[in-house]
């Protein structure tokens, strides 16, 4: 009897020695487990960091090595040692010279040899440097070593830490364990599990935990009881919760003022059409619409009607492009984008950039006032053009930029030279900033001649940019980037300048010329236009009836109260006003009418296949019938030919110039020309 009480024949201790025994076995083979598990995690962790290391500086790098800029180089070297895994890093040419290269001990102490022996002394990583736009050539390579001294530092406390703590968990374990068999709670802790595990965690107080029979007044009746009234809580706390995430989700989805996906969600649902057309071997194209100076709207009628017209453009693009096909967002600002599923082809593509044009386009009112505005669409298709959804949602936008500085109110596809094209124009904007400043434009002058009288009554200004290495820059190339950043103001004051001091100067030589001078529709908007005009006249001495300005069509267009009021005042003080590559625009008898004009010019566009196309003859009559129907006088652009110069002259067309007569020139060949036209005209009349 004795001996049944003695501690080794007790039962508790022969099950506390067990499941000791058992603990302390499976908690060393778990530890070793994690240990060798662990020791693979910062094996690949090296790895990951080294590939993330090189795919973080691999761009600066390759522009180091492809721009030859040592410093460049310095710098991506020098922060990659901030890190203190990294032993040695190089950029080298492709010969292996380096172009920057830096190198540290490795680290050293007693745990260096198990380390080794574990991850090896260093890791080495190569990278070959190449450009986005060129993926064939290697302009070089990237070079880093990794010392794997601190990860396997790391790596070792943490193996000391998991063995211990795992021994210890293991002891205590096996003590609560015996314990709570000890105390015959096993078979009721086990009914309160299985109820436990029935609890739905979404929504825990729709089932809650049963309390185990005979302990319904007990210490486990009252924890039971206890954490039913914590689940019932919960899951109000969840609800609400859930509640007000879903209204968080709406906002943070929805763009607030279109009701469209947002820009982030919309990128979401692209990913995913972009998988499907994939699996369904389909085209998508990417479509987007940016409205076309928008800023007006906002400028003369005020921000509520320029977010109204947002909702309307919204709206229609909803009504007319319903359906599983389409995915429309609002990227932000006055940008749309449109997702086409399913396309067979292109041209499919092409029909909904249409169809968005006519709709937008199309009038709207708003607060009482009617709302004319234009659109310009860029149009990405997957896969020719990009895989990767931002690739293709950013070559949809870059197309729409750059098809706004070619013009407004159509559509663009994505070419595979944008990128190239777009670095280009950026160049040339840098270089035009600067090209005033250092004397590359000058003026060129082309006559324009009577075809009644046979005499050179005035000369039209035109500009020219001599690049020191592209050469000649068109005109119609650079004069749109001019105007879109603004500079064309200060640029137009030059031509303004330089043109009524040659026209004094000619004066002086008994030359008395009329001056034409192209006035921008940036340079109409500015508000001391007429003044700077006027005191420009003024400086230079010239009566005002010498100057002549011509204004497009599209000039007046955005604001044209503002703009008619301007040509007035310069109208009446004796400044002659053209309306330049009439036919071309957005023509209007009420334009004409309220505008000040006297004088119509007819695109050399028309010119050019006169007499050989009909509806270009056509259009040229009509524009010197309406002409002389409204008094004005009709000048003809890029006369060619002898038969071209005859016709206009028996049609009654009054002015022309073009390379029949003379090619642009400098002040000095225009005074020799004008001599020579004038002695000519002299031996013809006598």
């Amino acid at each position: 009897m004795q001996k049944s009480f003695e501690v080794k024949n007790r039962l508790d201790y022969r099950i506390l020695k067990w499941i000791l025994t058992v603990a302390l076995v499976s908690g060393i083979i778990v530890s070793a487990i994690q240990v060798i598990i662990d020791a693979q995690r910062v094996s690949r962790d090296l790895d990951n960091q080294a590939r993330q290391t090189i795919a973080m500086v691999k761009d600066s790098a390759t522009q180091a090595v492809f721009s030859i800029d040592r410093d460049l180089a310095n710098q991506v070297i020098d922060g990659l040692f901030a890190r203190e895994a990294v032993h040695l890093a190089r950029i080298l040419h492709t010969n292996g010279e380096p172009l920057s290269t830096r190198e540290r001990p490795l680290t050293d102490g007693p745990y260096r040899t198990p380390i080794s022996w574990i991850f090896g002394t260093e890791r080495q990583f190569r990278a070959e440097l190449k450009r986005h736009g060129d993926p064939d050539t290697v302009y070089g390579y990237f070079d880093v070593h990794y010392d794997t001294a601190p990860a396997g530092r790391m790596w070792l406390g943490r193996a000391i830490i998991t063995f211990t703590s795992v021994i210890a968990i293991a002891i205590i374990l096996g003590m609560v364990l015996c314990f709570v068999f000890y105390m015959l709670l096993t078979r009721p802790l086990l009914r309160i599990v299985h109820s436990v595990k029935e609890v739905d965690p979404a929504h825990p107080d729709d089932r809650l935990i049963a309390t185990p029979t005979g302990h319904e007044q007990d210490e486990l009746g009252h924890w039971v009881n206890a954490t039913n009234t914590l689940l019932v809580s919960i899951g109000e706390s969840q609800k609400r919760y859930r509640e007000a995430e879903d209204r968080i989700s709406r906002l943070a989805r929805y763009d607030q003022l279109t009701g469209l996906l947002s820009r982030d969600s919309f990128m979401e649902r692209l990913d995913a059409d972009i998988q499907n057309s994939k699996r369904n071997n389909t085209l998508l194209s990417v479509i987007v619409c940016g409205i076309d100076d928008f800023k007006s709207i906002n400028d003369q009628c005020g921000f509520r009607t320029g977010d109204l017209t947002l909702q309307a453009v919204a709206d229609r693009l909803v009504d007319n492009l319903n359906g599983s096909r389409f995915t429309i967002a609002r990227l932000g600002g006055d940008q749309f984008v449109i997702v086409e599923k399913g396309l067979k082809d292109g041209f499919q593509a092409a029909d909904t950039a249409e169809a968005i044009l006519a709709e937008v386009t199309s009038p709207m009112g708003v607060e009482g006032q009617n709302i004319s505005i234009t659109a310009t669409l860029g149009i990405a298709l997957y896969p020719s053009d990009a895989i990767q959804p931002d690739r293709l949602l950013q070559s949809a936008e870059q197309t729409m930029l750059l098809a706004k500085q070619k013009g407004r109110d159509h559509f663009q596809f994505y070419v595979a030279s944008i990128d190239q094209e777009i670095r280009d124009r950026k160049q040339l904007e840098k270089d035009l900033s600067q090209a005033l400043a250092l004397n590359q434009f000058h003026l060129v002058y082309q006559p324009q001649i009577d075809l009644q009288t046979k005499r050179v009554i005035g000369a039209e200004a035109l500009l020219r940019w001599e690049h020191p290495v592209r050469g000649l820059v068109p005109p119609d190339y650079f004069i749109p980037i001019a105007e879109s950043d603004g500079s064309i103001v200060e640029i137009g004051q030059w031509v303004l300048e330089q043109a009524c001091l040659q026209a004094r100067l000619w004066a002086e030589k008994g030359l008395p010329l009329r001056i034409a001078v192209n006035l921008s529709a940036v340079q109409l908007r500015q508000d001391r236009i007429v003044d700077d005009i006027l005191d420009t006249l003024k400086r230079h001495n010239i009566p005002a009836g010498r100057l002549e300005l011509e204004i497009t069509e599209t000039s007046f267009m955005t604001n044209l109260s503002d703009a008619v009021a301007k040509l007035h005042t310069l109208n009446r003080a004796g400044i002659s006003l053209a309306v330049d590559d009439f036919g071309t625009g957005y023509s209007s008898l009420t334009y004409l009418k309220k505008m000040p004009v006297q004088h119509l010019k007819i695109d050399k566009q028309f010119i050019r296949d006169l007499l050989i196309n009909e509806e270009d003859t056509r259009i040229t009559n009509t524009i010197i019938d309406l002409g002389r129907s409204l008094n004005m006088t009709v000048i003809a652009e890029g006369v060619e030919t002898a038969e071209q110069e005859y016709y206009l002259s028996q049609r009654g067309c009054k002015l022309a110039q073009g390379y029949f007569f003379s090619k642009p020139v400098r002040p000095l060949e225009f005074e020799a020309f004008a001599e020579k036209f004038r002695q000519k005209l002299l031996e013809s009349n006598a």
